[in-house]
């Protein structure tokens, strides 16, 4: 089964009437909100608002791991993850769509696995290649169908939030060769993978990165950015569902 996890600007589907509300408790507490249901054209799949709805949950204070354990609870193998980010690629602007391959970690004070405690051994995944390749794959032959362009790869920069960036520290991650830069995407993706779950990720660019405009970045633009592009994160979503998953 399939499972979105949304992000800011996507925190519930329009359009679409909820199958069943499920309310999930874990050994790592609650989810950020109860998991919705819901059916398109035949095709059933999970939604889970990563900040909450209404969004109210910051990036350093989701509770990623009662997220996963929840979804992977309800029968979830696979996840496609919707990310609002900062771009630094000098080729992107807001309204941008980005599917990452890659990504580096500058979290901190996070919990960031479920292997801890008193374990019978110690446990270490493979995460050389963060994202499922064939998922992405798959993300990108819908894009593809629709003739919309999005940046086929890229480097993910997580950093801790919730404040933004500082010019220096965004010079930083474009000598680190990052690409874009969020505030969600680790420990989710590193989890989904301790979960055996197949994880991508969409992010839809709502701002330059610190320093790589004129002035200072405001809330404003950022949410201006989301109302114009998240529609088409919206159908591509609607693409690949009705089409690909039952």
């Amino acid at each position: 089964m399939l499972a979105i996890i949304g992000g800011t600007g996507l925190t519930q589907l329009e359009g679409l009437a909820s199958v069943r509300r499920h309310v999930v408790e874990t050994v790592h507490g609650q989810p950020s909100a109860p998991i919705e249901a819901f059916a398109l054209n035949g095709h059933s799949f999970l939604f889970l608002p990563r900040h909450g709805h209404p969004h109210r949950i910051a990036p350093h204070q989701v509770n990623y791991r009662a997220n996963i354990l929840a979804l992977k609870s309800l029968g979830v193998t696979e996840i496609l993850a919707v990310n609002a980010v900062g771009g630094i690629h000098p080729s992107l602007k807001p309204t941008d769509i980005v599917v990452p391959d890659q990504l580096i970690d500058y979290t901190y004070g996070r919990a960031q696995t479920f292997f801890e405690g008193d374990l019978e051994a110690v446990t270490h995944i493979d995460f050389t290649e963060p994202y499922t390749e064939a998922l992405r794959q798959r993300v990108l032959q819908h894009a593809r169908q629709l003739n919309m362009s999005v940046m086929a790869n890229g480097i993910y920069a997580c950093t801790q939030g919730p404040r933004l960036e500082t010019a220096a520290e965004i010079k930083r991650l474009a000598r680190d060769g990052c690409d874009i830069v969020g505030m969600t995407g680790m420990p989710e993706a590193a989890l989904a993978r301790e979960a055996g779950l197949s994880y991508a990720c969409i992010a839809l660019v709502v701002n330059p990165a610190a320093g790589l405009a004129d002035g200072p970045i405001t809330m404003a633009q950022i949410e201006l950015a989301i109302q114009q592009g998240i529609e088409r994160v919206r159908t591509l979503l609607r693409h690949l569902i009705s089409t690909d998953w039952g």
